[in-house]
């Protein structure tokens, strides 16, 4: 299949790099240095579940060079959804899949807004990884989940063909019997995951180790659960208790890549993340003292940040 990634960063890099190596016509959009590297040396993957060097893959800056694609994986930042779904517009086809993997909860309906909804297929990744260096991919730990499905949870000829594609090459795609759960269920630890690892410059381990700050991990995740359930009542109750197993099985090394950007001087997701619960709170009534604060004092440090 021809398979397009708007956005080779980690992510990108990692699941394209896989579908390159199972066989499939893989086109990597990126830019700067790292789309450099991957033109002239080819993707790297450094990961727990086996390195890689893959040096025919197809690198650009533009999604015109690329054409129609069969699938294309959108994975670039929140603040880059409506500019990203522009530039796309190419690579769309009567039978293009477009696949989202942003945190946060809008992505997949600011995109459809602009390409038309019936090309979106919402996405959750549970991956973590970094660009170490331009061309080179460093995956964390061993584990590489991509959950997607339909809005309506109908399992469609696009569902099956992305499961059966992803795992032959060797990832974990799972079908989502509800996405609309699956993207809450994420939202609830990632708002608190990325703020406090962000704002304090801790890894998961030693949050989770102190007494204090592990009760205000766990809080965070209450309230943002509480919003989730005003605005979609049939949330499972389980959420906050799966949420923290998560939290716990992940390695003491592991922080959010939101982190990673403030250390390399890039913006912030913030406003998609404690600054979504917050919004959300205040329109459905639930009161969200913790993430507000979150949000607060990781303004001035994202304000800075801004291009």
């Amino acid at each position: 299949m021809k398979i397009a990634i708007m956005g080779a960063g980690a992510l990108g890099g990692y699941f394209g790099g896989r579908l390159a190596q199972a066989g499939h016509d893989v086109w990597l959009i990126a830019r700067g240095a790292h789309l450099k590297a991957l033109q002239s040396d080819g993707l790297r993957i450094v990961s727990p579940k086996g390195d890689a060097h893959i040096k025919n893959i197809h690198a650009v800056g533009s999604p015109d060079e690329v054409g129609v694609a069969d699938i294309v994986f959108f994975m670039v930042k929140n603040r880059d959804v409506e500019p990203a779904a522009s530039a796309i517009k190419p690579m769309l086809g009567d039978n293009t899949t477009i696949v989202t993997c942003q945190n946060g909860l809008s992505a997949w309906e600011r995109l459809g807004d602009i390409v038309g909804r019936d090309y979106v297929l919402p996405g959750v990744a549970r991956i973590p990884g970094e660009v170490t260096e331009p061309g080179l991919v460093t995956h964390t730990a061993p584990f590489d989940a991509l959950v997607f499905g339909e809005p309506d949870g109908q399992v469609t000829p696009r569902v099956e063909t992305l499961q059966d594609i992803l795992a032959q090459a060797g990832t974990s795609p799972q079908i989502a019997g509800n996405i609309i759960h699956e993207l809450w269920g994420k939202f609830c630890a990632q708002s608190s995951l990325a703020s406090l690892t962000t704002l304090t410059g801790q890894d998961i381990g030693p949050l989770r180790s102190t007494p204090e700050s592990e009760q205000l991990f766990k809080d965070a995740i209450a309230e943002a659960f509480a919003v989730g359930k005003a605005i979609e009542p049939d949330l499972p109750e389980d959420i906050p208790e799966k949420n923290w197993a998560f939290v716990q099985a992940l390695p003491p090394h592991m922080h959010a890549s939101m982190l990673d950007d403030l250390r390399n001087g890039k913006p912030l997701e913030h406003d998609y993340l404690s600054g979504e619960v917050v919004k959300l709170g205040r329109e459905c009534g639930v009161p969200t003292p913790i993430h507000s604060v979150l949000y607060a004092a990781l303004k001035p440090i994202a304000d800075r940040l801004e291009p």
